[in-house]
């Protein structure tokens, strides 16, 4: 951190604005541009997006203002990525850093795709690091840090929790996750949650330790409430989807080596009665040294909401000067220093 870093920031969504906030906040980043991507946010004041002291730089629409305004970096958080746009970005020399999933494993990025990031790499000499909280500090930084007390590995297991009883998400818990609903009426077979996003870090995290996966495999179970219980999204009724249980399984060998599960829940009153906890992860390493390690939040409830965003942007920005001097490439996070924040002026 001897040098001041000049970032621009893409995308306000809530992730977006924790991250905005962050990089105006620290002391060796200066904010020289920022993109939006609605017509209400065009034109305001970074800092009036984000609820800090105004800034002197204004919303854009307009990419080519990002690029104009020559920052070493790019907090690339949109709802959605574009390779076209990630692309532009790099070949005109502009490092990426970014929480979308999908870039986090080089061999697990579309054929095509990865061709023209590395291309755009090349050309402009930048990198592109995808991080966050899960899949990324979760799934790759806490393993590789785990793992270095280990001589012998034989599984290493990460169950993430997450209480979304107060979670006012009726699209993405009801229709997408299914909690209210009658588990005959599901998909059968549709990837959920996590499923979707760990397999890229997973086998990132495999290749780094020296155990290429030759399989990863999805599951997903459901957990019934046995009473009627009342949660943002509305009513949860007896016999309808109270909990979900997702495992993604990463095979070396005929044996199961990294597994992670996702158990998400509204309520913890339900059959089968699964072994609840507080939102959170467990983390257990069988091997040599084996361990078993709880990680929670020190924060109420009610407010995890508005204290849930950091989980994912803090890792983006705490990345982003290792990524500025990293060799020119998609990277791995094996591939760079050890990821600290840094605190100092």
């Amino acid at each position: 951190m001897g040098k001041r870093y000049r970032v621009a920031q893409w995308g306000t969504g809530d992730v977006g604005r924790r991250a905005l906030a962050a990089v105006i906040e620290h002391p060796k980043m200066d904010l020289v541009a920022l993109r939006v991507f609605s017509t209400d946010k065009a034109g305001r004041d970074a800092g009036a997006l984000c609820g800090k002291p105004a800034t002197g730089v204004f919303a854009s629409l307009d990419a080519e203002a990002v690029i104009a305004a020559r920052p070493d970096c790019v907090v690339y958080l949109p709802n959605q990525a574009d390779v076209t746009d990630m692309c532009r970005l790099l070949e005109a020399g502009i490092n990426i850093v970014t929480a979308c999933v999908g870039f986090n494993h080089r061999d697990s990025i579309p054929p095509a795709d990865r061709s023209r990031l590395e291309a755009a790499c090349a050309k402009g000499s930048a990198s592109v690091y995808a991080t966050g909280s899960s899949p990324g500090w979760i799934t790759e930084l806490v393993p590789l840090t785990l793992l270095n007390m280990q001589r012998r590995l034989d599984r290493f297991i990460i169950t993430d929790y997450a209480n979304m009883a107060s979670r006012n998400s009726p699209d993405m818990l009801v229709n997408r996750l299914g909690f209210g609903t009658d588990p005959a009426t599901r998909p059968v077979g549709r990837p959920l949650g996590t499923a979707t996003s760990t397999p890229p870090t997973f086998r990132a995290l495999a290749e780094a330790i020296g155990t290429p996966l030759d399989e990863v495999t999805t599951s997903s179970e459901y957990a019934l409430a046995r009473s009627r219980t009342e949660v943002a999204i509305g009513t949860i009724e007896p016999g309808t989807i109270g909990a979900l249980r997702m495992a993604v399984s990463g095979w070396r060998d005929g044996r199961e080596v990294l597994t992670r599960y996702s158990l998400w829940y509204v309520t913890r009153d339900t059959e089968p009665a699964w072994d609840y906890r507080d939102s959170g992860w467990r983390v257990q390493v069988k091997g040599d040294t084996s361990l078993d390690i709880s990680i929670g939040f020190d924060v109420r409830p009610e407010d995890y909401a508005a204290y849930s965003p950091g989980l994912t942007a803090h890792p983006v920005i705490n990345a982003l000067p290792f990524v500025c001097e990293a060799a020119p490439g998609i990277r791995h996070t094996n591939e760079l220093p050890p990821i600290i924040g840094y605190f100092g002026s």
